[in-house]
């Protein structure tokens, strides 16, 4: 079974608080850093049938015109979970005032980034 590097763990943490952190503060320079180019975030539409899908560009572009700070509630809290490393792959669960997310990264040339998203609200 292939070992996790050392500070991977530290550095996966840091790409998901640089995704949620710059949605709540409006930091496209952030919500760029933690997300590969092709993202695909993803929840269930209201219909409970078809899957609403976001890209990064649409990530970065939300945050530039600060559609996160919208969302941030009083008391900011995350609950950042590892669920699992392996070699070039993670899973995380964050739980937030207003979402559930499971968050899958791959570590890339330019270290970990966020390729997969599954949300809903709390």
């Amino acid at each position: 079974m292939a070992e996790p590097e050392s500070g991977d763990e530290a550095a996966i943490v840091r790409a998901v608080l640089d995704y949620f952190e710059g949605w709540y503060d409006g930091d496209p320079v952030r919500m760029e850093r933690a997300l590969h180019p092709d993202l695909a975030k993803r929840r269930l539409a209201a219909d409970k049938t078809a899957l609403s899908t976001t890209t990064a560009k649409e990530m970065i572009e939300d945050t530039q015109r600060g559609a996160g700070k919208r969302e941030d509630p009083d008391e900011r809290r995350l609950e950042v979970t590892v669920d699992h490393i392996y070699d070039m792959i993670a899973n995380v669960t964050v739980m937030s005032v207003p979402y559930a997310e499971y968050v899958q990264l791959a570590r890339t040339r330019d270290g970990w980034r966020i390729v997969n998203t599954l949300w809903q609200r709390r």
